[in-house]
């Protein structure tokens, strides 16, 4: 039986698959960036089990995660989306993302990419941590702090340090895996 990190065991297949094949992995790739950069800032005050079982939801309502497409969202596309029992149906959360939408491709404009932009924070490499437990993880960092103060002057929404640093951790760039997990040495 493989050894995993404690906040996956004992729970649904998709989040197991979730920790074995994605958390942790480095990104390089705009869309899933954003992705990520929303599945997040939706999970503020809830669990990542009750996002992550939403997330074709959130597929289907904010356009396969492009940004171009959300961005462009109207009053009623929002209003709309309020009335959709696949996501979250939180207005700030919802005029949040059509906002970072937004802000996202100003970053991508102003640096070529989002990720160029992302990976300056951790300087172009994942931070690879020696955790031994799960209490051993941080809420934030300064990395996810420097990372959520620049969002935040940007115009960002739900982006705080501890959103952030949970971004960091999915996105791969730090491996919060602990080091008696076997995907620890294999991202």
């Amino acid at each position: 039986m493989k050894k995993r990190c404690t906040w996956c065991e004992n729970t649904f297949d998709e989040y197991i698959r979730y920790h074995d094949e994605e958390w942790g992995v480095p990104v390089h790739d705009d869309r899933v960036h954003f992705e990520f950069l929303i599945l997040e800032g939706a999970q503020a005050g809830l669990s990542w089990a009750t996002i992550l079982k939403r997330r074709d939801g959130y597929r289907a309502a904010f356009a396969d995660f492009n940004p171009e497409e959300v961005a462009q969202f109207s009053h009623e596309k929002v209003e709309a989306l309020l009335l959709d029992p696949g996501i979250i149906r939180n207005r700030l959360k919802v005029q949040g993302t059509v906002v970072n939408a937004q802000k996202f491709l100003e970053v991508q404009k102003e640096f070529g990419s989002f990720d160029n932009y992302v990976w300056s924070f951790v300087g172009g490499k994942p931070i690879v941590n020696a955790r031994k437990n799960m209490k051993d993880v941080p809420a934030t960092t300064p990395e996810s702090d420097a990372l959520s103060k620049d969002l935040k002057k940007r115009g960002f929404k739900f982006v705080g340090s501890t959103i952030m640093y949970a971004y960091m951790q999915a996105c791969g760039l730090v491996n919060d895996h602990t080091t008696d997990c076997f995907r620890y040495s294999q991202v």
